[in-house]
């Protein structure tokens, strides 16, 4: 059980595994400000950045849920580093079905929310894991311009349209699910080139150490095509957030 060894050579230097820059991470632990002590669960946690830096900045604690070794050895590495490993650890398992065993004060799926199978069946697990007046951080993309064809469709690496929701009927969303969003700080095209030009970088440099490796041809054409295609479409079309939300 792991990711395909792709992902983490694209994400190798990766801290944040989505489009959102540290400084924004930092931005959305301040806009919350949860209380030192907090308890958190983080699922599909990547390299453990938010969890981490939180417990450095604001004092919380709790655990990491991802299915990648190479990720959680990342996070575990960066938790000693930042003096916080014995307020933070991570798991190796499928986040798709973990629930703590103690409800916490905060339940985070930051852009995985294919655990869930969507948003709804995400909102209903972290659901599972929270304190009565908890909140859950939903990371999820949404349409920044509806796209006109099913070529921008697929160049957003999206099968359909309706895959995803512009910004306002997302937000209506999570309020059909019972749910006020009290907060949302939203990543921007710097944010989204910040993540994606240094997937182009990571690839370059293990494509010139491994070039006879099995995967070299496929990330070749896919270094070869990314970056206009980033610029054609993901930057023009997508949107990308994070959402605070509370139960009614």
């Amino acid at each position: 059980m792991d990711l395909p060894r792709s992902f983490t050579i694209r994400e190798s230097s990766h801290r944040v595994c989505n489009p959102f820059t540290s400084e924004k991470l930092a931005i959305l632990g301040q806009a919350i400000s949860p209380s030192p002590g907090a308890r958190m669960l983080d699922l599909a946690c990547g390299k453990g950045e938010m969890l981490c830096t939180w417990a450095r900045d604001h004092g919380v604690a709790g655990t990491g849920v991802d299915i990648s070794t190479v990720f959680l050895e990342a996070a575990r590495a960066r938790a000693v580093e930042l003096s916080v490993a014995d307020r933070v650890g991570f798991v190796h398992a499928d986040a798709s079905g973990h629930v703590a065993d103690d409800p916490v004060d905060i339940a985070a799926c930051v852009g995985a929310t294919w655990i869930g199978s969507g948003v709804a069946g995400t909102v209903e697990l972290l659901r599972r894991s929270l304190v009565p007046g908890g909140m859950m951080l939903i990371g999820e993309p949404y349409w920044r311009r509806e796209p006109e064809d099913q070529a921008t469709v697929e160049g957003c690496h999206l099968a359909r349209k309706d895959d995803l929701l512009p910004l306002p009927e997302l937000l209506e969303q999570f309020g059909a699910l019972g749910c006020d969003v009290v907060e949302m700080v939203l990543a921007d095209q710097d944010s989204w080139d910040r993540y994606v030009a240094a997937q182009w970088l990571n690839t370059r440099r293990w494509l010139d150490a491994n070039p006879d490796d099995e995967l070299a041809d496929e990330l070749r054409a896919e270094l070869a095509a990314g970056p206009a295609q980033h610029a054609r479409y993901q930057r023009e079309y997508l949107g990308w957030g994070v959402f605070v939300l509370m139960d009614r």
